[in-house]
């Protein structure tokens, strides 16, 4: 009997008839497992079913599985069944008339019923086949329902099987008390050894007659004997046992199909996680041969660079010599910086070649609107990607990972507007669509800007450098009135990212040029 207390018998399988013969297909058919259940406050259960259902050996089962369990045997149930310590265990199954000893059947039964009375000691197991039977069914009827409420009252638990309809009603009304059934074939009237717990099980006497060869005659006969009472209650128990062969039916079907619906969604789950450690793994390998090639274009810049201070400082020299140190030709310098932009434009035409699916994915996923603040951007020339936070006429502030950056709008391009920027988690996209810089890396020239320009090219420069996770750079805006040095002057104090800034040394050109200094 299963269950999950002290009073919870085991599940076992048998295809034995109540008589103990074998079933009239034992060779087709596999062992069907019978549950026993009784679970607190449940102390009684009455066991109803057609003849040669399985009433006699559930009945049976339960007592020697009990009496296996107490003695140390292994016992055939099902795992987590559990089975109670008795003292005592009592059996009434089968007949014992005696001649000898003056005992019918009813009186065997009788004598059993009071030799268990007077030994019964709690905890206690009672077992009763056919409680009542071999006298006046009426009569019958109810003596077995004293008898087993007597039994109950004691604190015993009690099995019973019964054919008879005042027990049947007895278990489907009296608390404390259980009745279930075994099934049958509605269409065969074969018994199908499943004990249905809830509902009493009809006799099908006259059903299982006719199954087993008793003339149709007879039969008919029979039922025609039969109270109006009798037929329609038969019938309701048909209706009843049809009813629940559906439902289980029903139920079998649902717990296939749930079982099919999760193997697939595991199998979806496994192909979609499959899909995205491949996805991942692309969108790596792809960030990392952009990186490598970014890498590289920022060390060509800096050649460039470097190669522009080297004509400048060979025109300052050039200067110098001619006795004009501060003095520059501005057609020579000019002409320096158009070198350098076409080289770094070059530079970026290349990078743009050699990664053209990249460019045209992050392409696609962008847009050509005018961006809005919550949107998501890629800014400036190598796509960094950020929200942006304010607008000010041509200029945005846009934060990228954590810092603030000032970029013109008509350098912004949307990645996603701002409701979809709030849903879902933001996607570092790389863009590898290279414009030419305003200037080099490490510095930067606003010579001949007013201050207000100066001044919003410089905070422009140290944010692109902040994310470039440079140390110091080079501000050059020259002697002239002055004016530039101090509003930059005025502007670098402010920043917060800022650690100091001076004039350069002498021989890098001294008040002409001032030199920052990063937070770390």
């Amino acid at each position: 009997m299963r269950a999950t207390d002290e009073r919870g018998l085991t599940r076992t399988a048998s295809r034995i008839a109540d008589d103990g013969s074998r079933s009239p297909d034992p060779g087709t058919a596999s062992p069907v497992p019978v549950d026993v259940v009784l679970i607190p406050p449940v102390g009684v259960l009455v066991i109803t079913g057609p003849n040669t259902g399985g009433k006699t050996v559930a009945l049976k089962t339960a007592g020697l599985l009990s009496l296996m369990a107490q003695a140390g045997l292994l016992i055939p149930v099902a795992g987590g069944s559990q089975i109670p310590v008795y003292r005592s265990i009592f059996a009434d199954i089968g007949d014992e008339q005696s001649i000898s000893a003056s005992l019918s059947t009813f009186s065997g039964h009788i004598a059993n019923v009071v030799s268990m009375d007077r030994a019964l000691a709690l905890p206690s197991l009672v077992l009763l086949d056919e409680a009542g039977a071999g006298t006046d069914p009426v009569e019958g009827g109810a003596l077995a329902m004293a008898i087993i409420d007597h039994f109950r009252r004691r604190g015993a638990t009690v099995i019973a099987t019964t054919h008879y309809d005042a027990l049947k009603s007895y278990a489907s009304t009296t608390e404390g008390v259980m009745a279930a059934g075994f099934g049958f074939d509605p269409q065969t009237f074969a018994p199908t050894y499943r004990l249905n717990y809830g509902s009493p099980g009809s006799s099908l006497a006259l059903e299982i007659a006719n199954r087993l060869g008793l003339p149709a005659a007879v039969i008919d006969q029979a039922r025609a004997h039969r109270t109006a009472r009798e037929t329609q209650l038969a019938e309701h128990l048909a209706k009843i046992e049809r009813d629940m062969q559906s439902l289980d039916h029903e139920r079998r079907l649902a717990a296939r199909e749930r079982q099919t619906v999760a193997e697939e969604a595991a199998r979806l789950q496994h192909r979609e996680q499959e899909l995205r450690n491949r996805e991942e793994t692309f969108r790596r390998k792809l960030d990392e041969r952009i990186e490598e090639r970014l890498r590289d274009a920022r060390r060509e810049i800096d050649d460039v660079v470097n190669g522009l201070k080297t004509r400048t400082d060979a025109l300052a020299a050039e200067a110098e010599r001619r006795m004009a140190p501060r003095l520059v030709s501005t057609g020579d310098t000019g002409a320096a910086r158009a070198d350098a932009r076409a080289a770094i434009e070059a530079i970026g035409n290349r990078l743009r070649q050699s990664a053209p699916q990249a460019s045209e994915t992050v392409q696609r996923t962008t847009s050509d609107r005018a961006p809005a603040v919550g949107d998501r951007v890629l800014v400036g020339a190598f796509g960094l990607e950020g929200v942006v936070q304010s607008l000010h006429d041509r200029e945005a502030d846009v934060d990228v990972r954590g810092k603030r950056l000032r970029a013109r709008v008509d350098e912004l391009r949307v990645v996603a507007p701002a409701a979809a920027v709030s849903g879902q988690p933001s996607r570092v996209r790389v863009n590898v669509d290279l414009q030419p810089r305003e200037g080099s890396l490490t510095e930067l020239n606003v010579i001949g800007a007013h201050t207000d320009e100066a001044v919003t090219r410089v905070e422009k420069f140290l944010d692109e450098a902040m994310l470039s996770e440079l140390k110091s750079v080079r501000i050059i805006h020259g002697y002239g009135t002055g004016q530039l040095r101090r509003a930059i002057g005025e502007f670098l104090r402010s920043h917060p990212y800022v650690a100091n800034f001076a004039a350069a040394p002498e021989n890098q050109g001294g008040g002409g040029v001032t030199v920052v200094e990063f937070k770390e």
